[in-house]
């Protein structure tokens, strides 16, 4: 049996998605998206590609590839499928999604990955990967896009405590994202935003694991840094609590 205080802490296991979304968000937009019929789904970006999974499991006969760069997180998506019985019609490719030569799909899935699809420094990054996912989705399909937003213009205090670097300008409002969308070549079927609630129970989800690792293991020779990165991560959230938000938009293409 392998001794837990000689690991290290546990990784995003409290985590379903990779991102502030809801299970009654989830199943929301897993019910539109399924009910549009999809025969092939790409997940760009996928980490364990779980919403791809749900989508799968509810159209029969279909199949998806996720595409990431993250290992682990594929070895956890391909467990996924298998459990589900979805490892005939689930891939996971470990690879860049630049320059993909996956798809057209039905289904184009892109949370939070914008970067995966552009090097394009922000905000010219969105209207690139939009113009990417316009190429990769199939007439009458649909694509997923998930992206941050500002829920309101961070003041310059605000700002100085979130990522380095953090600006102003390198992110849009919601008004800006989909006005991005239209421009690149799609229509917005359905536009929403993550609420407090699930940026709250995402953000503690992140850290939740090696919290509670870190209160066993306060000698532990990894102790040091991992209360650097929780409390370094924690301070950017109380920074950017409430006024970063995440944009979910379901956009078909305009032929």
């Amino acid at each position: 049996m392998t001794d837990a205080k000689n690991e290290g802490p546990p990784r995003l296991t409290r985590l379903t998605f990779h991102g502030p979304l809801s299970e009654a968000r989830a199943d929301n937009l897993v019910r539109r998206l399924a009910g549009t019929g999809p025969g092939t789904v790409l997940d760009l970006g996928c980490g364990w590609g779980e919403l791809m999974l749900r989508v799968l499991a509810a159209v029969p006969g279909a199949k998806g590839i996720g595409v990431d760069v993250n290992a682990e997180d594929l070895d956890r998506g391909r467990r996924a499928a298998e459990a589900r019985g979805l490892a005939g019609r689930a891939e996971f490719r470990e690879e860049s999604a630049r320059g993909t030569a996956h798809g057209p799909a039905d289904l184009v899935l892109c949370l939070g990955s914008s970067h995966a699809l552009s090097p394009a420094a922000p905000p010219h990054r969105t209207s690139e990967a939009l113009r990417t996912l316009r190429g990769l989705v199939t007439d009458g399909g649909r694509v997923l896009f998930g992206e941050g937003i500002w829920q309101r213009p961070p003041t310059p205090a605000e700002l100085s405590g979130m990522w380095p670097g953090a600006a102003a300008e390198e992110l849009h409002d919601l008004a800006g994202l989909v006005d991005l969308a239209v421009a690149a070549g799609f229509r917005p079927e359905w536009t929403e935003t993550a609420s407090l609630d699930e940026w709250e129970a995402f953000e503690s989800a992140y850290q939740a694991d090696a919290e509670v690792w870190l209160a066993g293991n306060g000698d532990h020779p990894l102790a040091a840094e991992t209360r650097e990165r929780l409390d370094g991560h924690r301070a950017r959230w109380m920074a950017y609590r409430g006024v970063l938000g995440f944009a979910y938009l379901t956009l078909v293409p305009v032929r």
